[in-house]
């Protein structure tokens, strides 16, 4: 048994999410990653990057977007198999 469970999901997944990463602009992807990834606050994400509290918000919401555009991802269909 592992020591600790990866939160990342499946291999396949996480390799997946990774490269959707990549194709984010880089400063949606900075705040994708620490808010989502690192679960930093709005506030000390917008304290980390110096960017205002509207702006990491705005590119939060973009960054999301844009992932469950790469991604294929569609709320709706809870236990989806791709």
């Amino acid at each position: 048994m592992p020591e600790h469970e990866d939160p990342g999901g499946p291999p396949d997944d996480r390799v997946e999410v990774l490269q959707a990463l990549e194709k984010l602009p880089p400063g949606q992807r900075a705040v994708v990653v620490l808010k989502y990834w690192e679960d930093q606050s709005i506030t000390e994400t917008a304290r980390l990057l110096g960017r205002t509290e509207g702006t990491v918000k705005s590119q939060a919401s973009k960054g999301l977007t844009a992932l469950r555009a790469l991604l294929r991802f569609d709320p709706t269909a809870v236990g989806d198999q791709r």
